[in-house]
C-alpha cells in the first residue's frame, strides 16, 4: 500500500526533535577525562589485534551454514581465553540443524547487590564472510574486558557472554543464541539491570564524509567523519544510554556518539540488545556504525587487516572504565553509606 504524505513526512518531522534530545552533548558540558594510560593502550592493542587474527584469520568463517568447525573453533577458542584469566565458563547448549551450539558465559560475582550488568558479543560471522569486524572485534573487546575488569571488586555482578547464531538466517528468530539466552534470563529471574552488546567495533576513519546515517537529517546532527564509537538504543533504554555515556566522557577522550530512537530507524535494533528488548530488560548497542561506515561490511575482505587497532584499544580501555563505575565500586559504595 502507497503512504500518505502525512506518513511519509512523519520521520522527516520528528527525527530533528528526536535528535535534540538525546544527542551527545559537548565536550565541554562534562569532566575531563583522565589521560590514557599509554603503556596500557600498547598492550590492549596487542591482545585485541591477537584475537582478533585468532578468530578472523585463523580460523576464519564460523557459522553452521559453511563452516560449522569454524563455529565450534571459535567457541573453544572463547572458553579458553575466560578460562586463562581464572573464569569459570558454562556453556548454554542447545541443537541448531543437527548441531549442537552453544552460548558462552563467564562472570564476576558482585558484592551486595542481586543487579547484573551484561556485556555480550556474537561469534559468528556471516556466510562468506571472515568477520574480522562483524564480529570478531566485539568478542575481542570482550575478552579484554573481562581482563580488565576481573580483579576490580564491584557491587554489582558482570556477566560476560559470547553468543552464537546472530547473523542471518537466524537472526531476529526465536533461534538467535542472544535470544535463546535472553529467554531463558527471564525466565530464572535474572536482574539485568543492563545489556551492552559489543557489535562491530573495529572501524575508524577521520576522512570527511566517511559517515552516513540511516536518514539524512542525521548528518546536522553527528559528524561527517566516522572517528566515533555510537551508543545506540531504544526509547525505553535511553536512560541506560545516558548514564553509560555520561560516564564513559567522564574516563575517556575517545569521541562517542548517542541516540536513542524507536524501532523504525534502520538499524537501532540490528543486533543482540533486540533479544533483551523482547524480555523488557534495558539494552543497548556499542558499535562503529556497521554498514554506515565500514565499506567491507558482511563481505570477504572484512578481514584483520581492516581494522583501526589503536582506536579500538582506547575504546576498550575507556569501557572498561565506564563500567566499573556503573557497576558501583565498592570503596565508592562504602563511602556513601
Amino acid at each position: 500500500m502507497k503512504p500518505s504524505v502525512a506518513s511519509s513526512l512523519l520521520p522527516v518531522l520528528v527525527m530533528p526533535l528526536l535528535l535534540m534530545g538525546v544527542a551527545s552533548p559537548a565536550r565541554g558540558a562534562l569532566d575531563t577525562p583522565p589521560a590514557q594510560s599509554a603503556r596500557q593502550a600498547g598492550g590492549l592493542e596487542a591482545a585485541l589485534r591477537a584475537h582478533v587474527a585468532k578468530l578472523a584469520g585463523e580460523i576464519g568463517e564460523r557459522n553452521l551454514m559453511r563452516n560449522p568447525q569454524g563455529l565450534a573453533a571459535a567457541a573453544r577458542y572463547i572458553e579458553e581465553s575466560f578460562e586463562a584469566l581464572g573464569l569459570s565458563v558454562s556453556s548454554q547448549r542447545f541443537l541448531q540443524d543437527g548441531h549442537e551450539v552453544r552460548n558462552l558465559v563467564a562472570e564476576i560475582p558482585g558484592h551486595g547487590s542481586e543487579a547484573i550488568l551484561l556485556l555480550g558479543a556474537h561469534y559468528d560471522s556471516v556466510p562468506g564472510s571472515p568477520g574480522a569486524n562483524d564480529n570478531a572485534s566485539g568478542v575481542a573487546a570482550l575478552l579484554e574486558l573481562a581482563r580488565l575488569l576481573k580483579d576490580r571488586p564491584h557491587e554489582r555482578s558482570l556477566r560476560f557472554v559470547a553468543f552464537v547464531n546472530e547473523e542471518p538466517p537466524f537472526f531476529k528468530t526465536e533461534q538467535m543464541g542472544s535470544r535463546v539466552y535472553a529467554r531463558q534470563a527471564a525466565e530464572r529471574g535474572d536482574a539485568i539491570a543492563g545489556m551492552f552488546s559489543l557489535e562491530t567495533l573495529g572501524y575508524y576513519s577521520d576522512e570527511r564524509n566517511s559517515q552516513f546515517y540511516p536518514l539524512p537529517l542525521m548528518g546536522l546532527f553527528y559528524p561527517d567523519a566516522g572517528n566515533f564509537a555510537a551508543f545506540v538504543s531504544n526509547l525505553g533504554s535511553g536512560a541506560l544510554l545516558r548514564r553509560s555515556l555520561a560516564a564513559f566522557r567522564r574516563h575517556s577522550d575517545f569521541p562517542v556518539q548517542g541516540l536513542a530512537a524507536p524501532g523504525w530507524v534502520v538499524g537501532v535494533d540490528f543486533s543482540d540488545q533486540w533479544s533483551f528488548w523482547q524480555e523488557d530488560y534495558p539494552a543497548m548497542m556499542i558499535t562503529d556504525t556497521a554498514f554506515y561506515r565500514y565499506p567491507y561490511y558482511h563481505s570477504p575482505r572484512d578481514t584483520p587487516d581492516r581494522l583501526s587497532y589503536p582506536e579500538l584499544a582506547r575504546l576498550v580501555e575507556g569501557l572498561a572504565r565506564a563500567l566499573s563505575e556503573l557497576a558501583g565500586p565498592l570503596e565508592r559504595a562504602s563511602s556513601e553509606r
